[in-house]
Parts: structure tokens; C-alpha cells; sequence
């Protein structure tokens, strides 16, 4: 099955935000890439990371951005050293509890949406540190 198919089971509720239909877009996008999901929108206390995936043995945390238009930007530049130090922090206290995972990654895709539909995806691997 390829990325067009799978993006079609996605249902978009008529009230869905952009970036919760943002996630499942990029939910199915690296399902189509062979990730393996582990969690999607992952808290630990007031802190959150969009998926948690596996890529053969390398554990990655992905957070997604989804615009309409690059009026502020780029979506990913909305991922800041702050919000970096979020995802790492819920990167760190998941690895307390999962130790079997040697090899980590942050990842970062970012989503242009018009009139519903992706046009653009921009898949940063190793986006940060």
C-alpha cells in the first residue's frame, strides 16, 4: 500500500485542528517509511511529544508541525531550543523506564496544508540534539 492509500483512511473530523490531522498525516507518513508507532501524543507531566516510533532498533521522537501557509514561517522553526528541551525531557524520563534502547533520534517533520490537503512534507532527521 503506498502513501496516497494510506493517507485516504485517515478520517478527518469536520472539527479536527490542524494539528491533530498534522499527526495522523505524519502518523501514516512514517508508517509508510517502515516506522514502527510506538505512542502517539506521549505526556510525561506537562511535557509532550507528538510520536514515538522505532526504526529497526533506533527509537525516535517526532514532533510535527502543520501550517496553512508560511506566513509566520516555516513550520518547523516553531520547534524552539525550549520546546527542543520539552521533547528531551520526555525523551529522558521514557528512557528510564525503557532502558533497552541504546540508539535515540529527534526528529522534526513539518506539514503544509491547503485546502485540507498535504502538499508539502519536510522530514528533518536528526534535527536536534
Amino acid at each position: 500500500m503506498g502513501l496516497y492509500d494510506a493517507l485516504r483512511r485517515i478520517n478527518k473530523p469536520a472539527m479536527a485542528t490542524k494539528g491533530i490531522y498534522g499527526e495522523q498525516l505524519a502518523v501514516a507518513y512514517l508508517q509508510e517509511k517502515q516506522h514502527t508507532i510506538l505512542h502517539t501524543n506521549l505526556r510525561m507531566g506537562r511535557r509532550e511529544v507528538d510520536i514515538v516510533s522505532l526504526e529497526d532498533s533506533l527509537l525516535i521522537f517526532t514532533e510535527v508541525k502543520t501550517r496553512t501557509s508560511f506566513d509566520f514561517g516555516y513550520p518547523e522553526t516553531a520547534v524552539t531550543p525550549q520546546k527542543q528541551e520539552h521533547i528531551k525531557s520526555v525523551a529522558a524520563a521514557y528512557l528510564l523506564d525503557h532502558p533497552e534502547y541504546e540508539q535515540i533520534r529527534f526528529d522534526v517533520i513539518s506539514i503544509l496544508l491547503q485546502n485540507g490537503k498535504a502538499v508539502e512534507y519536510h522530514h528533518i532527521e536528526g534535527a536536534f540534539y
